[in-house]
């Protein structure tokens, strides 16, 4: 079995993972979004401090399979400095301790295995990977061989929904409550600009949808607050489905995944089907519990990196906070 742990950003999260049949043995994850949610926004110095307490406890928990361990997976890139030393310290102490391999991973291949999680995989693969930190498309041909198509050139989409939800005193994390209030709301009502839409440049952007959302919630009423969330959520998601049409006209897709805590919005799950149905493309989704980060996806990339030999020694192990793919 594979030990994982996860602490790239607010949760702190630990799994096991048998590798011969990827069956998920154990998983818990303890969230901080309670203590966040004040601050409107992840506190990175608060985050570290209860990932320090948390993390040991979840360990005591994993005792019972210490024996059976072959390797130690920790998520090392990218996320919040302070928060990935903690996992990276735990994890380097428990390789030690059990004398086993370390096996280094990178947080957003973990988003792209949350769709395998007790499963075999599926490549090739188009994947949109939506999230407070990322915004981007990718080919994925294997474990080794993915190619980053697009990206955000400044606020990811989750990023935006956050924000937009602290503009409303919604209160964090801003994705499931701007979801919740744009059901009752007016999708037409606020005529937001689709970012980038008159440029052939595949590319995202949502800087310029966040402002014009902030001069709307400034001139407005709360009783408004539903229709803007609304007509946000519905351009928001319109400028992804805009540059992914114009993707799809080059590069039809037959396997396409949405993955990433923001994959979780069913307004955007709605709309890629109705994109993808023309091509007759299989759309992969991850269960909702795996779609916000997780340990039981760093665990199931590590399976596949343990039986292709990629560890990482104790030495050369080093968090990498702004990496990509």
């Amino acid at each position: 079995m594979i030990l994982s742990i996860e602490s790239s950003c607010d949760d702190s999260a630990i799994s096991i993972t048998e590798i011969a049949t990827n069956k998920l043995v154990f998983h818990k994850k303890i969230s901080q979004e309670l203590e966040h949610s004040v601050y409107g926004g992840v506190v990175p110095e608060l985050a570290a401090r209860l990932h320090a307490e948390a993390l040991p406890k979840i360990l005591q928990q994993c005792e019972p399979y210490f024996q059976d361990l072959k390797a130690v997976a920790v998520t090392s890139s990218p996320g919040l400095a302070v928060t990935l030393i903690e996992g990276v310290t735990l994890a380097k102490a428990v390789s030690v301790a059990l004398d086993i391999p370390l096996i280094s991973v990178n947080h957003l291949i973990g988003h792209i295995y949350s769709l395998f999680i007790e499963k075999e995989t599926t490549f090739p693969l188009t994947v949109l990977l939506v999230s407070g930190g990322h915004t981007q498309v990718m080919e994925v041909q294997s474990l080794t061989d993915i190619k980053t198509i697009a990206k955000s050139m400044d606020d990811s989409f989750g990023e935006s929904f956050d924000k937009v939800a602290k503009m409303m005193g919604l209160g964090y994390p801003g994705g499931p409550a701007i979801q919740e209030l744009a059901k009752e709301g007016d999708r037409k009502r606020y005529d937001f600009t689709v970012p980038l839409l008159r440029t052939p440049k595949l590319a995202f952007s949502y800087s310029g949808l966040k402002n014009a959302v902030r001069l709307a919630v400034e001139k407005s009423q709360e009783k408004d607050y539903k229709d803007i969330a609304a007509s946000f959520e519905h351009i928001a998601t319109k400028h992804l489905v805009h540059k992914l049409k114009k993707y799809f006209q080059t590069h039809p897709p037959k396997n396409f995944a949405i993955v990433g805590g923001a994959s979780a919005n069913l307004y955007l799950r709605k709309q890629i089907e109705e994109l993808l149905a023309p091509y007759n493309a299989k759309l992969l989704l991850s269960d909702l519990q795996y779609c916000s980060d997780n340990a039981a996806m760093i665990g199931r990339v590590a399976v596949d990196m343990y039986k292709q030999g990629m560890f990482s020694s104790l030495e050369a192990l080093d968090i990498t906070p702004k990496s990509i793919i």
